[in-house]
């Protein structure tokens, strides 16, 4: 009767799981759809690189630091749903960025999705937890399925652009315009499923509701710091896509509807290995015994990232899809076992704020990163792009191997 209960329950969990991810979905459909094509829109109407690459880095700055207001307040006030309500509410601009030609106001409107994103994702985050806790569903296989079904929406959101200019045959302003315009569709349909996802939350009880921590759980480790200095150096060195499509489309390597279907296969990659690593995070956790034990997946992150750069900027067609596929490796490592991580190395009552810092400290290092390749590609050239990239990504994986000493050294165990 007891394993029924717990089958049930982490059936009603999982449950809720999916229709988060379906929520993420719709959400990647509008904001992975629009930022498949922004770079190349914006190379359309006359910006540079360096201010396309000051552009994202600002834009993942603001989704990255607002996560620290959003998550210490949301710790404070346990007002999770209102932020996640708000957030979602903010992709509305994604569509009307199709409503103009003028590229300062698409910059800002590029701004408000990264700023809704900003607010959001912690308190996302914080409910996903409470449900693979309350669940006992694995904190990695809970994020790793939130991410694949994220993925899929990733996918989506840039066939939206190809289909546009197959149709029309062209690849000028109307047709990303009607891109854009066409993704208000899966807008209405997030709205739907996130109230949907709100009354099973609410009527399944998925709320955790712990006791009062001891005094000394309430502060962020030493290891969360480790773990924060690593990931952001190698998000630092990550190239993002809007560069790398810059670039596919200044040297007419590839048509834009093959640019933005290039992100697709991407996203695909991504979604793959979120399962695949969600998975086996949580069985070198459990073969481990302690809470950090599933860590050891990211050592090869800060090779692969190396190779993004060497490859997406040479030249050719297959160094662009090999390129895109390690692109994809990464981000689905990074979605997947650094949110999984986080829950695993803060207590209950700090994860929200715990999010929140981590994501500050992560956005800074996305600012520098792109500014700084944005400016050496205009300045200088892309070989000393991927110089850079390299110096950063060695730095990332020392780091590395000093966070995994010191894991075995302080490692928290899993309860039993």
């Amino acid at each position: 009767m007891k394993e029924s209960k717990i089958d049930d329950k982490k059936a009603l969990a999982m449950r809720v799981i999916i229709l988060f991810g379906i929520v993420s979905l719709f959400g990647d459909v509008l904001y992975e759809g629009a930022r498949s094509a922004n770079g190349q829109y914006l190379e359309l109407l006359g910006v540079s690189a360096t201010i396309l690459g000051l552009v994202y880095g600002i834009g993942e700055f603001l989704g990255y630091a607002l996560r620290l207001i959003s998550g210490y307040i949301s710790d404070k006030t346990g007002r999770q749903w209102t932020f996640i309500f708000f957030g979602y509410t903010t992709l509305i601009v994604v569509p009307m960025m199709g409503l103009t030609s003028n590229w300062q106001i698409i910059v800002v409107l590029i701004l408000l999705e990264r700023v809704g994103k900003g607010l959001r994702s912690p308190p996302k985050d914080t409910i996903l937890s409470q449900v693979a806790e309350q669940g006992g569903t694995g904190m990695g296989r809970a994020f790793g399925i939130q991410e694949a079904l994220d993925q899929i929406g990733a996918l989506s959101g840039p066939l939206v652009f190809s289909i546009a200019f197959l149709i029309s045959g062209q690849q000028g302003i109307a047709e990303y315009q009607i891109g854009y315009l066409s993704l208000f569709i899966a807008f209405i349909l997030l709205l739907a499923v996130l109230f949907l996802v709100f009354g099973k939350y609410k009527k399944y009880d998925m709320e955790v509701k712990p006791p009062t921590p001891k005094k000394e759980n309430e502060t962020l480790t030493r290891h969360f710091w480790m773990f924060t200095l690593f990931a952001s150096l190698t998000a630092m060195g990550l190239i993002n896509f809007s560069l790398i499509g810059y670039y596919l489309k200044t040297e007419n390597i590839l048509p834009d509807y093959e640019i933005v279907l290039l992100y697709s296969m991407a996203m695909i990659v991504d979604a793959a290995v979120a399962i695949i690593i969600g998975n086996l995070y949580d069985k070198l956790k459990e073969k481990s015994g302690v809470k950090s034990g599933g860590i050891v997946v990211l050592a090869t992150i800060p090779a692969i990232t190396v190779a993004i750069p060497l490859l997406g900027f040479n030249g050719t067609t297959y160094g662009a899809i090999i390129g895109m596929i390690l692109f994809g490796i990464v981000m689905g490592a990074h979605e997947t076992v650094i949110r999984s991580s986080i829950a695993d190395i803060t207590s209950f009552r700090k994860r929200g704020t715990a999010y929140g810092v981590f994501y500050t400290v992560y956005g800074i290092s996305f600012l520098i990163g792109s500014t700084i390749m944005g400016i050496i590609y205009d300045h200088l050239g892309t070989i000393y792009i991927s110089i850079v990239v390299t110096v950063i990504e060695i730095s990332a994986f020392a780091v590395f191997m000093w966070m995994r000493s010191d894991i075995k050294k302080n490692a928290i165990p899993i309860a039993p």
